[in-house]
């Protein structure tokens, strides 16, 4: 894991999400890359009509829908290539000495699969470009990567603000209690102050849970606020974070299984569609 890679395409949050990855990328001490994927369903390598337009008299039908498609495909990739080098000077600009681009053709998901190993952190919006600006709509692939990537995402809003809060929406869980130990190692939020949150029951052994895994973060440095809310996950923790003015929110992300995911699965998409700040996913 050696990097900070940021997904970007011609989406109105793709500004947001360089800011965020130049942003991690220098609190993190860690290179950036910049990663456009020119979608090989919108945009195939190659284009092949025989099976619905026949040869013979048609044939030069055939070689101009071709020439077409080859045009649409050239026109896609320089427009990948533009928005890729005013990313790269975007970073630069913001303080990333050397900021590396990267152009695949395929499946998002697939390429990202692939690259995982060198995968630190992933940056990448919350809509897509084909989501426009449709509300709480999240981004087609989004959902794949998530469930595909075992590496910390950070799911952007459509605009940037430097956290200076975040909250760790904590259940006790495998995931959200190495999601503390992962809080406390990382630079990535030192100096900030950091709210965990449960959604349960307010009961001696809650708090003792909390207290537990607020150890290691004050053992680190911050400064650590607990907190118990009552009620339906997703409007509890979005009150405590309007009311505490949290700009970035920590939770687990969907789980392995189908019956995991049934069961948390729902709570990840609700949060992902509603919220308004910056989302980081831990797997």
């Amino acid at each position: 894991m050696t990097q900070v890679m940021a997904c970007i395409d011609g989406s109105q949050s793709s500004p947001a999400v360089c800011d965020y990855a130049a942003w991690a990328s220098l609190r993190l001490a860690a290179p950036l890359t910049v990663l456009h994927v020119l979608d090989q369903h919108k945009y195939p390598v190659a284009g092949n009509f025989s099976g619905n337009i026949g040869l013979g008299s048609r044939e030069h039908l055939l070689e101009d829908l071709a020439a077409l498609d080859q045009q649409r495909n050239k026109l896609a990739l320089e427009q990948g290539r533009d928005l890729l080098a005013a990313a790269k000077a975007r970073a630069i600009a913001t303080g990333v000495a050397t900021p590396l681009t990267r152009q695949r053709h395929g499946d998002l998901v697939e390429s990202l699969s692939e690259m995982e190993s060198d995968i630190r952190l992933l940056v990448i919006g919350k809509q897509g470009e084909a989501s426009g600006s449709l509300g709480q709509q999240i981004g087609s692939h989004l959902e794949g990567v998530i469930r595909t990537l075992h590496r910390p995402i950070l799911v952007t809003p459509s605009s940037f603000k430097a956290p200076q809060s975040l909250m760790l929406a904590f259940d006790g869980s495998a995931t959200t209690c190495k999601g503390v130990e992962m809080l406390a190692a990382s630079a990535l939020f030192a100096g900030l102050p950091i709210h965990l949150v449960m959604v349960g029951t307010d009961t001696a052994d809650n708090w003792a849970q909390l207290e537990t895994a607020a150890g290691p973060l004050r053992a680190a440095g911050f400064s650590v606020h607990l907190a118990i809310r009552a009620g339906e996950v997703e409007p509890a923790l979005h009150a405590y974070q309007v009311e505490q003015n949290i700009d970035l929110l920590v939770m687990g992300a969907y789980g392995h299984s189908r019956i995991r995911q049934f069961l948390v699965g729902s709570t990840t998409t609700d949060m992902l569609r509603s919220t308004s700040i910056p989302l980081l996913l831990l797997r």
